[in-house]
Formats: structure tokens, C-alpha cells, sequence
């Protein structure tokens, strides 16, 4: 199958990329989704140093490794969300200033802006990460919440998020929101209210994570079919539901990693995602971009993992028949 499988580098990003690339390339990648926190790709530099983007293509191709997404989760986070001091811990310094929120939602999101700049010089088409979501608290409706307070974050992140796609849209770059609690999106329904909040616009659309819908009880392969066409990108993503009388799916404010939770985030292969499943259902949409491991699991030491996630994906990344299998019983076609 064309499909490259790449590495998501969020979760690698206490490495610079000389170090990373060949690392990578040696676990069995053939890219790399660049995050924009850490070394591996700084938004700034990006937009102002002419040669910054050649720099980082050098590296990758030295290590025979393409470049198909760039990852802004952390300053994603910041356009919509309700800023308080946890923000600050992975907010980058400029973006995070004086601390003050509304200051901080618009430096997030002339940032989300020059990553569309970035993602263009650095020759990438998707964005990939999350929006925040200023209702997200709001979720179990007691105190009592009404409508119009839900009503009113999506309509805020039409007012954020349309000027950002803007930009986008002059720049020839997609955003894919990974569907994930505390986003604006987060299930099927709520996607569906994202997008009718931008009237469909064509520069958002989703990046495709089947952990996140897992434990929350929605079925990965009917997300794909509700949006086949705004399936961006796509992370290959494990998690697992171990539900056994003591344990609940809020997972009781325990870190992931404890083995009371209800629920935890596995290598591929080693949780609950059928992903052969999902695999025929995104070749029945036609979908042909990367599939990109997040490596997250924290019970398996992470270049083990990495390296068994390659392999497992590049197993099960086969390609739709081209012909029909009962095709030789017509006498026609002997």
C-alpha cells in the first residue's frame, strides 16, 4: 500500500531531530509527523529564517524520511480554552507572555496562523491538532447548563477558528482536529456540531485517532464513514477498557499508567482498536495519507514499543482487491 507510515514526534520531542531522524528511520519509519514544541520544528524560526525549512528537510532526507503532517496540539489547546496556570506548563514562552487569558487565546492564535505559513514553506498540506474547547468543564450538566451556554462555545469557536482557517485557506493547508476529550469535538455528534459551527468549511477536518473513541464507547469505523471526506490524517492509536466492578471510565483522577484506571492508552496491538477493521474501512473511502503511530503506553519501554508499532502497522497496511475474487468462475473472463 502507497500509504506512508510515519512517527507522531509529540511524545519524542526531548530529542532534537539529528538525534530523532535516525532513530526513526532505524525503528522502520518512512516519515515523521513534526511537532512544534521542542527542537524538532519551531514555528518562528519557520516563518522568518528563509533557509529554516530547507534545514529541516535536509535532515529527514539525509535519513530517507518524507514529511507529511505538522503537529500543533499544545498551542492548538490555547485558542479556545479557558487559560489558567496549567496552560503555562506547556504553552511556549512568547505565545504565553503575560499569562493574562484573552492575551494569551490571541497569541495562540496568531500562532496557529504562522503555522499555516510554516506548513506551506516546509511543503505539508495538513496541520494536525487540537482547538481547546471553552465548554469542555461543562460536560456532566449539573450544575445545571443550559443551551444556550453550549451553543455559545461553539459559536466562539466560529469567531476564533474562521479567521485562523483563513489563512489556511490562502496557504493551501488543511486542520485536522484530533478528535480527543477537551476538545470542541470529541465524538461523532459533537464533530458534526464543530463542522456546522464553520458551515463545513473545506480547510477543517479531522485527524482520525480510533484511542480516543474507543474507551469512550464510540465504534472507530462509523466515524470514518460519517466523515469520509474530511478524514485529513490519521494516528494509529491503541487504548484499552478494563472496566471490572471497581474500576469507572473518569478513570477516578488517576494517571495513566495506574492499573486501577478504567481505561489506558496501549502500544498497537495490545489493546482493543480492531484495526484491521479500520484499515478497510479507510481504504473504502480512499484514503491514501500517512498513517502515523502515537506511541503511547507507559507499562513498555518506548523504542521497544516504537519499533513493534512499524512493524504491526506495515502488516496490516494492505490495499483494497482490485479485481472481484469470484471474478474467474465467469466463463468470460477464463
Amino acid at each position: 500500500m502507497t500509504r506512508p507510515v510515519t512517527l507522531t514526534t509529540g511524545q519524542w520531542a526531548d530529542l532534537n531531530l539529528a538525534e530523532l531522524a535516525p532513530k526513526a528511520k532505524s525503528f522502520g519509519y518512512e516519515g515523521l509527523e513534526l511537532a512544534t514544541w521542542g527542537e524538532l520544528f519551531e514555528v518562528r524560526r519557520a516563518v522568518t529564517e528563509s533557509d529554516y525549512c530547507a534545514k529541516r528537510r535536509e535532515i529527514l532526507d539525509q535519513n530517507g524520511l518524507g514529511c507529511w503532517a505538522l503537529q500543533a496540539h499544545l498551542v492548538g489547546q490555547c485558542v479556545l480554552d479557558k487559560i489558567d496556570e496549567r496552560h503555562k506548563g506547556f504553552c511556549p514562552d512568547y505565545v504565553w507572555g503575560n499569562g493574562k487569558p484573552e492575551e494569551v487565546n490571541k497569541r495562540a492564535a496568531d500562532e496557529m496562523k504562522d503555522l499555516a505559513r510554516a506548513a506551506q514553506k516546509m511543503g505539508v498540506d495538513v496541520v494536525t491538532g487540537f482547538t481547546g474547547s471553552s465548554i469542555w468543564s461543562y460536560l456532566y450538566s449539573f450544575p445545571p447548563v443550559s443551551q444556550e451556554t453550549i451553543d455559545g462555545g461553539y459559536k466562539l469557536l466560529a469567531e476564533r477558528w474562521n479567521p485562523i482557517l483563513d489563512v489556511y485557506g490562502e496557504c493551501g493547508v488543511k486542520f485536522a482536529l484530533e478528535v480527543h476529550p477537551t476538545e470542541i469535538a470529541f465524538d461523532l455528534y459533537s464533530a458534526e456540531t464543530a463542522l456546522d459551527a464553520l458551515n463545513g468549511r473545506e480547510e477543517f477536518g479531522f485527524n482520525f485517532d480510533p484511542s480516543h473513541l474507543l474507551w469512550q464507547g464510540v465504534d472507530p469505523v462509523e466515524f470514518i464513514y460519517r466523515f469520509k471526506d474530511r478524514i485529513y490524517h490519521v494516528h494509529m492509536k491503541d487504548a484499552i477498557v478494563t472496566l471490572n466492578g471497581k474500576t469507572g471510565i473518569l478513570s477516578s483522577h488517576l494517571n495513566f499508567g495506574d492499573y486501577r484506571r478504567g481505561w489506558d492508552f496501549r502500544s498497537l496491538g495490545h489493546g482493543g482498536v480492531n484495526f484491521e477493521e479500520i484499515i478497510r474501512a479507510l481504504n473504502n473511502i480512499g484514503y491514501t495519507g500517512p498513517l502515523s503511530v502515537e506511541w503511547e503506553d507507559m507499562g513498555m519501554e518506548r523504542e521497544f514499543g516504537a519499533t513493534e508499532a512499524c512493524a504491526f502497522v506495515k502488516k496490516i497496511n494492505f490495499s483494497p482487491s482490485n479485481i472481484a475474487f469470484d471474478g474467474a468462475f465467469d466463463k468470460e473472463n477464463r
